[in-house]
């Protein structure tokens, strides 16, 4: 049996899902296959989305046109701002999500958006061809049912299931997530066309039955009451399912408790039989997620250790232990946990366990995510070298986008650095590879005054409609909240603010009276001063906010840092000109670099393996100079 689509998608994670949800709006024919449909974006770790960095990529995700930030605002339990100490820029939304409601809200999506097909069955390799100067042409796939699917364009997005193999002390399970097998043969049938592929290590805490905890001893930590989202859409609607309104679900608060030294001797006692320590794994895991072994041999001067016990759903009592991830034997992971007095009578779920998988060198891919190697195969998530669910959706998107216009024969969409986080993930991954987990955090980005969680709508809206993507509701509703951003910037830099008027309130406030009038915008430039504070002194600002009938908030503190920041913004406004201008000068094909003697030899090697497209791309490439880059610009001019 053999059928036609435009796009198939392998695999229905976090990745899979936003790729083939993208790729059908756009209006490929496309098939989703999933081992198992009950499985759908299913939450393997944390039920959680969002953090620092992750929140402002689940917000570019929504603005595209995607369904993450949607599906996590009807399924969150809990809701919270974080890094709000902290300059705007650092603000980071996160969401405690139901896992059972998150995978069926999802398969809503997707089973009730035309042009999207679902199979479930597991793949076992891909089908590929040679056609002339493409190359090597990914061209299909083959189930294990024996059916042949053909398609212009396939993506892989198996996350850790590609020869997943689970560890609990000396005990190794093969399976891709607890109690779910692994896939076994698809990644040698793509790494035999010449892609590199190697192993990398993740891990997942202990589940925790809440009836067995003493919530008395622990810390509560509630979520924030302001009513904000993830979504920028109005929460009452999608795109495929405008008419289908989400219960508000209720709210659920996490807990704070602490390890102590006995719990780290009991621990110690059992490193000689943990797979990180006794050789059982060779692999890499997270750097800053690490296990709770790794905690006690990386700080062993640490008499403690937080954690975090946060619920899975509204109608469970299985609990997530956050910063307990470990692979020792269970008896040693029990015996531990139940030394701190909230968990004296602990009873569990399940363990927690480690995987090993393979993931593909993303250093062969183009910006695109389309393989350099096999024309027609897209990569996105975890088997690029990268850990988290919110980085395997940002590429899921991008790979949905650019295999759907593959199919046309369009050009791809390429985000850059200074559009997106998502652009900086992806140029991460192409121009420098990883040897480690890849996590997103605010530090990667170079212009994070421009990325900011409040205005990924008034960066990627339009472009995701002009992809396809964002329809035209999501469009009409940024351009109406752009107005009224507009039409309050507008008003602050007109408005004339007289000294009778504030300087009562600017002394109560903690800030220098005015000993001359002034416009709006300069006051506002006060950390001390905010619309909101002011707005009692002046009626007339008081009636420009009061006319704003949605998401006010949100608006006018978009509108605040864009008047506190403008100076910042401005200056990373330029920074980003001036790459963009390297980012034309393409250099592919033009150099020989192994003849380039002038040329470092670490830079003329990383220059050779990553073959960059442009000279900012070179710049970007660890080990590549800025002497080097000097060198090619002057050959350039040559």
């Amino acid at each position: 049996m053999e059928l036609n689509y435009d796009v198939i998608v392998i695999g229905a994670g976090h990745a899979g899902c936003e790729a083939a949800h993208a790729a059908a709006c756009i209006g490929a024919r496309t098939l989703l296959i999933t081992m198992d449909m009950n499985k759908i974006a299913q939450m393997s770790c944390n039920p959680a989305v969002g953090g620092i960095a992750k929140g402002q990529i689940v917000r570019e995700i929504d603005s595209l046109g995607g369904a993450m930030g949607w599906v996590t605002d009807r399924t969150s339990i809990q809701f919270r701002m974080l890094n709000r100490s902290k300059g705007p820029a650092m603000w980071s939304p996160r969401a405690q999500c139901d896992r059972a409601k998150f995978i069926w809200a999802w398969r809503d999506i997707l089973e009730n958006t035309p042009n999207l097909h679902i199979w479930q069955d597991q793949v076992r390799r891909l089908i590929t061809s040679s056609e002339g100067t493409r190359g090597v042409v990914a061209t299909g796939v083959e189930t294990y049912l024996g059916i042949n699917f053909r398609a212009k364009s396939i993506i892989l997005t198996a996350g850790t299931f590609l020869n997943g193999l689970m560890h609990i002390g000396h005990v190794k399970l093969p399976g891709g997530r607890c109690a779910e097998p692994p896939s076994l043969e698809l990644a040698e049938s793509i790494s035999q066309h010449g892609l590199r592929v190697a192993r990398m290590k993740t891990g997942t805490p202990v589940r925790i039955d809440a009836r067995s905890v003493d919530f008395s001893l622990m810390t509560e930590q509630p979520g924030d009451t302001d009513g904000r989202t993830f979504s920028y859409f109005p929460s009452a609607e999608t795109p495929n399912l405008a008419s289908k309104k989400p219960s508000k679900l209720s709210q659920l608060p996490c807990w704070i408790t602490y390890t102590n030294e006995a719990v780290h001797e009991r621990l110690r006692q059992g490193l000689p039989d943990s797979p990180l320590y006794n050789g059982q794994i060779q692999s890499i895991g997270p750097r800053y997620c690490p296990s709770i072994e790794t905690k006690l041999v990386t700080f062993p001067d640490k008499d403690q250790h937080q954690l975090f016990l946060e619920p899975e759903g509204t109608n469970t009592n299985e609990y997530y232990l956050n910063g307990f991830s470990s692979s020792l034997p269970i008896d040693v992971q029990i015996e531990a946990l139940r030394l701190i007095p909230a968990f004296r009578n602990l009873e569990i779920y399940r363990p927690g366990y480690a995987i090993e998988y393979d993931f593909f060198d993303p250093t062969q891919l183009h910006h695109s995510l389309e393989s350099r190697v096999v024309s027609g195969l897209y990569l996105a998530g975890q088997v690029n070298g990268t850990t988290g669910y919110e980085e395997a959706a940002g590429q899921g998107i991008l790979a949905g986008i650019n295999a759907a216009r593959n199919c046309t024969g369009q050009e791809p969409l390429v985000l850059q650095r200074d559009e997106a986080y998502i652009g900086v993930l992806i140029d991460d991954l192409v121009c420098k590879g990883v040897d480690e987990p890849y996590r997103m955090f605010t530090s990667r980005a170079e212009y994070r005054i421009l990325l900011r969680q409040d205005n990924a709508d008034a960066r990627l809206t339009e472009l995701g409609h002009r992809m396809g993507v964002a329809t035209n509701q999501r469009l009409q509703h940024y351009l109406k909240k752009k107005e009224e951003v507009e039409r309050i910037i507008r008003f602050a830099e007109e408005y004339s603010v007289k000294m009778k008027d504030v300087n009562s309130l600017l002394e109560q406030l903690g800030t220098a009276p005015l000993t001359r009038g002034c416009k709006l915008m300069e006051l506002l430039g006060r950390p001390q001063l905010t619309i909101d504070n002011l707005s009692p002194a002046l009626p007339r600002l008081r009636e420009i906010i009061g006319t704003i009938q949605e998401r006010s908030a949100e608006i006018i503190e978009e509108a605040e840092i864009l008047i506190k920041y403008q100076g910042y913004i401005m200056r990373e406004v330029e920074q980003a000109e001036k790459m963009h201008r390297l980012e034309n000068i393409r250099i592919r094909g033009r150099f020989d670099y192994s003849t380039l003697q002038s040329i470092s030899t670490e830079g003329r090697q990383k220059l050779l393996r990553h073959d960059p497209e442009t000279l900012a791309q070179a710049s970007r490439i660890p080990g590549v100079s800025p002497s080097d880059i000097n060198v090619l610009l002057v050959l350039l001019g040559r």
